[in-house]
């Protein structure tokens, strides 16, 4: 019997070979917004792993929207361009979809570079910016404090997603994923946590979603209505008091009924108090409690390390897909793995076919390259 694993899937009008995608993972190596040759050497060996769609990492739609000065941007001209060159190298050698996470790191901005700390950098620092957020409360109370976005400044980082969305549109790229999770700009709007607004945009579930469903229905309006928008959202802050997957449900209905193509369910990053069970398939049970109330396509992620293990979630239908960030980053060829060990066919460049084992001779599909 086939794998569900390696069955196709339709995410709008996007036709996926199986249900592996790569998730996005920041690299931390742009130059003022700008990917650098190794992002064409990173997403490069990534789109030779036989998995279904890849994934930009978080892309920031304007310069204070960087988590760090490293991060990769989609905002004028140049960062345009740069991201085209990469782009035009890989699709020269993959047929594999490519995605982008269009993203605003709010209060979580303006830091160091993991390997050198990940501290927060103040503004007047040579690589820090002030930052801005739903309300001016700090992720950590020894950082500095964001600034909290009035109305001209939601209107531009608003418009910004929707800018982003039309070059995106104009590099070919096949879906825009909004990145609503892991504490970030969306996330805070969401989070009764970061969220402590008086306006219409604070309060309630309904106001603290309004922000959020403001930049979907943005973006949905500038990227071509024949291709993918999905997000991406984190299911529970994992702190008393804070975002939860109730609130997380709600919100993907309100995302469904406006045209929303998938959601990819992951969690934390809000609160620095957070206790997160870790452990493997951690994060299913809220992709499973989306999927239970949507019809969208619903996408796991975290810890999901084992072909069976990855199999079950889509088999039981927990999930339509499940993403992978480090595993694939520590072991590129997983899908070609996976294949293997269910009797499945994974799509290969035709330089490597002769890597096929001989006990895995029907492994390979040919690419058309």
């Amino acid at each position: 019997m086939p794998s569900r694993l390696f069955s196709p899937i339709e995410v709008g009008k996007l036709k996926l070979a199986n249900r592996i995608v790569i998730a996005p993972m920041c690299m931390y190596s742009a130059e003022d917004g700008c990917m650098s040759d190794w992002h064409q050497i990173h997403l490069g060996h990534l789109a030779l792993s036989g998995a279904a769609l890849l994934t930009i990492e978080a892309t920031a739609v304007e310069p204070a929207g960087r988590i760090s000065y490293g991060d990769v941007g989609l905002w004028d001209d140049k960062t345009e361009a740069a991201m085209g060159k990469v782009l035009e190298t890989v699709r020269r050698w993959s047929d594999m979809p490519i995605a982008v996470q269009l993203a605003h790191a709010g209060r979580k901005a303006s830091t160091d570079l993991p390997w050198h700390g990940g501290g927060q950098l103040r503004p007047e620092h040579p690589n820090g910016w002030q930052t801005w957020s739903s309300s001016n409360l700090p992720f950590q109370s020894t950082e500095n404090a964001p600034l909290s976005l009035d109305r001209d400044g939601l209107k531009r980082v608003r418009d910004a997603f929707a800018a982003a969305a039309k070059r995106a549109a104009r590099l070919g790229i096949d879906a825009v994923q909004i990145h609503g999770a892991h504490g970030y700009l969306l996330h805070q709007f969401l989070s009764p946590l970061a969220n402590r607004r008086e306006d219409e945009y604070g309060g309630s579930l309904e106001n603290r979603m309004r922000f959020p469903l403001e930049v979907f229905d943005a973006v949905r309006e500038a990227f071509p209505a024949d291709r993918t928008v999905s997000i991406r959202v984190s299911g529970t802050d994992w702190v008393e008091g804070g975002w939860d997957i109730e609130q997380t449900v709600e919100f993907a209905k309100a995302l469904e009924a406006r045209g929303c193509d998938a959601i990819h369910v992951s969690s934390g990053g809000l609160d620095a108090r957070q206790q997160i069970p870790v452990g493997p398939s951690y994060q299913v049970p809220l992709a499973r409690a989306v999927k239970q109330a949507t019809k969208m396509p619903v996408v796991a992620v975290g810890l999901i390390t084992d072909f069976e293990q990855a199999e079950a979630i889509i088999g039981t239908g927990d999930a339509d897909m499940i993403a992978l960030a480090r595993t694939i980053l520590y072991n590129p060829r997983w899908p070609w793995h996976a294949a293997a060990h269910f009797g499945d066919r994974v799509a290969a460049p035709n330089q490597y076919l002769r890597s096929q084992p001989r006990q895995y001779r029907s492994l390979f599909d040919i690419e058309k390259k």
